[in-house]
């Protein structure tokens, strides 16, 4: 049975899990990779201890399973660059994280060809993707090297390949959705038309072979880390739809073959590309989930995120909380957005305040699960969940709730790793259908709605209306 290695390099950790062809897990094993965060919106991370994490974990996890692994696959941040040198593979640049907002300048320069970004390559034209990120290393940082996608990076490291993936590639807005292929005319748009990039490959294709982890095998099934999760939730159909809470929060949902745009300020890009045939979703985010739970932790409301349930108050009596600490998504696209509490008095204590924030999360969630509707033309009949904060009754209740529909908790905690274990099959076996190198599964939990639709309409009509004094405020500024 065939063995395989999965990594998941996050933001807030890299995963490392060893599954067997049963799916079982043999191996696991986590380490945690802190961002900085700065003034005026930055937030970077230290490309080393992320490639260390990366081969640390894996390292761990291939010796706890005590086996020969059969290949490795990973999957990734997503939207994170750096400047390397391709010579030497030595950073020349802190890796900028998908939540820095500091590329703000140069979407401003360019809003004059939003239309025409999101119409080549399905995105918003925002700070949040690859390259305003990446002009903003070039104009501030080096103009040595290369500078991609920190999955790039990585690969190059296990493998000396330079390559990036079909799903990552088109979250960068310089990638025509349609055929999935670098744009020169966005490219020189950005002033990245004189840039190495990486080529790009699918989703079940071995790009290169690796002895770090023990042995000489193949690296392959490479994939975005929400992608990946996606397909570990069996979200095969067009209409089936995940939210993944992690450091922030991901809805998406499979629309099929169809390179489809959202009409409501979504992203469209790839789900994955397999066996030839693109699969495509369109997603929505929450910049800040458990990256909000780790700033209450920080503040002393709670001490742990395990200690959610047992602090946040039965009601919040009348508290809302705009949680947008790193800005706001769709259907905001608002990254100079602040966070604010509103409904506070004297009787108001942090038992308020972490419930508050709780439900502003899932407030978000429910906002993109609308969007997610209408642009499907379709309601979503069931929601299914995963990530740290899924352990959250209260968050997971609360999304049930707002959202009006029942939430299925994927019973595992490693759903993003056990999506790039099913393509690392897809990549080392030809015969195998995406759907049978998926392993089924059943919820650990569901929710169903408690609160009726009046409820949940009179709660976002609040909570709207709390975002909307929050961006006014904003735009006074």
């Amino acid at each position: 049975m065939t063995t395989i290695l999965a990594i998941d390099q996050g933001t807030s950790a890299t995963k490392a899990v060893v599954v067997d062809g049963a799916g079982r897990m043999l191996g696991l094993a986590e380490l945690p990779v802190r961002p900085t965060y700065l003034p005026g919106g930055g937030v970077e991370q230290n490309p080393r201890e992320l490639l260390d994490s990366v081969l640390n974990a894996g390292r761990k996890a291939v010796a706890q399973a005590g086996v020969r692994i059969d290949g490795v696959t990973m999957a990734n941040q997503g939207e994170t660059v750096l400047a390397w040198d391709p010579g030497t593979g030595e950073p020349l640049s802190n890796a900028i994280v998908w939540q820095d907002r500091r590329s703000q300048g140069v979407c401003d320069e360019l809003a004059g060809d939003g239309r025409r970004i999101a119409d080549t390559t399905g995105l918003v034209l925002d700070p949040y993707f690859s390259a305003p990120k990446m002009a903003w290393l070039r104009r501030n940082v080096t103009g040595e090297g290369v500078v991609t996608t920190s999955d790039s990076w990585i690969v190059h490291h296990l493998t000396g390949q330079f390559v990036t993936d079909a799903a990552t590639a088109s979250r960068s807005l310089v990638t025509r959705l349609d055929d999935v292929e670098w744009d020169r005319d966005l490219l020189e748009l950005f002033q990245l038309g004189e840039e190495r990039l990486p080529r790009i490959v699918a989703c079940d294709e071995l790009v290169g072979r690796t002895s770090a982890f023990g042995g000489d095998v193949p690296v392959g099934g490479l994939v975005v880390d929400q992608q990946a999760a996606l397909l570990a939730e069996n979200c095969l159909t067009a209409g089936d739809a995940k939210c993944t809470f992690g450091t922030g929060a991901f809805l998406l949902a499979n629309t099929g073959g169809s390179a489809a745009r959202s009409t409501a300020g979504l992203a469209a890009s790839v789900a994955w590309r397999v066996r030839g045939e693109t699969t495509y979703c369109f997603d929505g985010q929450v910049y800040t989930a458990a990256s909000a739970v780790r700033w209450m932790q920080d503040l002393g409301f709670i001490r742990t995120p395990a200690d959610l349930d047992t602090v946040a108050a039965d009601d919040s009596e009348g508290v809302l909380c705009v949680p947008a600490l790193a800005g706001l998504a769709a259907p905001w696209w608002r990254p100079d957005a602040k966070a604010a509490f509103t409904g506070m008095t004297l009787s108001t204590g942090p038992h308020h305040l972490v419930l508050a924030v709780l439900q502003g999360i899932a407030a978000q969630v429910a906002t993109l699960g609308e969007l997610v509707t209408g642009d499907l033309g379709q309601p979503l009949t069931r929601l299914r969940a995963d990530g740290g904060l899924t352990r959250s009754r209260v968050l997971m209740q609360a999304v049930a709730d707002l959202a009006q529909v029942p939430i299925d908790v994927y019973p595992s905690q490693h759903a993003t790793p056990l999506g790039a274990v099913a393509l690392a099959r897809a990549a080392l076996d030809p015969s195998l259908s995406l759907r049978d190198a998926v392993d089924g599964w059943e919820p650990s939990t569901s929710y169903e709605p408690r609160w009726s639709a009046e409820q949940a309409r009179e709660f976002r009509a609040r909570w709207d209306g709390a975002v909307a004094a929050t961006l006014t405020r904003e735009g006074e500024r």
